[in-house]
């Protein structure tokens, strides 16, 4: 059962999910649906697009979503967990604004993707397996049928590592599209930039510039660091593109790492000293996308708040899901709750990919909930994809 109040929340965080959590899911009920329309029977938030039992040993990971021209809503999913095969994607659209959900396709030799659109044409970039080579595909009737990935002219772009990625955007700015990645190595994760000219053939691998690699330090943080991983390659309004990434350091405030890129994607570059930067729920992967109407970066991440979480690894403080805002990527402003749940051992709200749809941000969420079946395995082994609408999203 969701929970809007609780002893154990500050007054501050009941306002928060008064004004987040029920505004969801009035907007759900005049604009998206219940989830029960959906065959939700478990009051899960949200519209739920799949669900797996925490008994299957397959756990459901790395929505991400796109409008595509026609207004449809495409998403698609990977899965992991002890009995997956993790070398497949999921695809579903919706054709009605989110309440209902169809699936269109399986994706197979392909994994920790992100869906985008160019040019009329849907894309899905990332690789061909759990640490795979880095991989792209093309749809052109919505994400019914796909492009083959067989080599360098037909969409396999990279095959000198153990390539790492998630649902994270692709962004179009100075004539390229770009898109962070990573790269597993001895030395911990390495993190790289990719990207391409907007003209270019997406499926040949000639297209794409591959940046330098960066090494973390364990040394930084006053040897506090963790390691990065999950970056977001983020256009700001001058141009320039910078990669914003996940940060294990468990204490408070969270913290993201901001690598500078330059123009042409091939090299980027991190200064430990003034690179890092305070982010509710930088310890967990989060999307972040500018809105030019606003002049606001926003995201929807897993933030830590005064009565959220009582644990001591921050890592997995998944329960609670935040609206953040932040005018130059290094300050950052809670601006609501969306969705709390007092247990944040078997339920979370994480890894949510959204877009901007008119006053709302549409959203797909790896959500760990209830179900007829004892639940999430954890919070972290979520057994369901859900939609949500975070409805005028600029509004307080």
């Amino acid at each position: 059962m969701l929970h809007v109040t609780g002893q154990k929340m500050t007054d501050r965080l009941r306002n928060w999910l008064r004004t987040g959590i029920i505004l969801v899911l009035l907007a759900q009920a005049g604009q998206v649906g219940l989830a029960l329309a959906q065959s939700n029977t478990y009051r899960v938030p949200g519209v739920v697009i799949a669900h797996s039992y925490a008994r299957t040993g397959i756990y459901l990971g790395s929505p991400s979503l796109v409008i595509l021209g026609d207004g449809t809503l495409a998403m698609s999913h990977d899965t992991f967990g002890p009995n997956s095969k993790a070398n497949a994607e999921e695809v579903f659209n919706s054709h009605d604004g989110g309440r209902s959900w169809s699936k269109v396709a399986t994706v197979g030799d392909q994994y920790y993707s992100s869906l985008f659109v160019h040019r009329g044409a849907l894309y899905l970039l990332g690789t061909s397996k759990l640490l795979g080579v880095a991989v792209i595909r093309r749809s052109a009737d919505g994400g019914k049928t796909w492009s083959d990935a067989r080599d360098a002219g037909s969409g396999v772009l990279a095959t000198d590592g153990k390539y790492f990625s998630s649902a994270l955007p692709v962004v179009t700015a100075r004539g390229r599209l770009w898109k962070a990645i990573e790269v597993i190595d001895h030395a911990g994760i390495i993190v790289k930039m990719m990207s391409a000219d907007v003209n270019g053939d997406l499926l040949n691998a000639s297209s794409w510039t591959f940046s330098n690699g960066l090494t973390p330090d364990k040394n930084w943080l006053d040897g506090k660091f963790g390691g990065w991983l999950e970056g977001n390659a983020v256009a700001m309004p001058s141009g320039a593109v910078v990669d914003v990434l996940r940060v294990y350091y468990n204490f408070l405030p969270e913290k993201a790492a901001i690598v500078s890129s330059s123009d042409d994607g091939s090299h980027i570059s991190f200064d430990p000293e003034h690179g890092f930067v305070d982010l509710p729920g930088g310890g967990k992967k989060f999307t972040i996308r500018y809105d030019p109407s606003t002049k606001l970066y926003w995201s929807l991440t897993n933030a830590v708040l005064p009565g959220s979480y009582n644990g001591n690894n921050l890592e997995r403080a998944r329960n609670t899901l935040a609206l953040v805002s932040s005018t130059d990527l290094r300050n950052w402003k809670v601006r609501r709750v969306v969705l709390h749940n007092d247990d944040a051992d078997k339920h979370g709200f994480q890894y949510v990919d959204w877009v901007f749809d008119k006053h709302d941000i549409a959203a797909v969420v790896r959500t760990a909930f209830d179900d007829d079946d004892g639940g999430a395995h954890s919070q972290h082994d979520s057994n369901f994809i859900t939609f949500l609408r975070v409805p005028n999203f600029a509004s307080n």
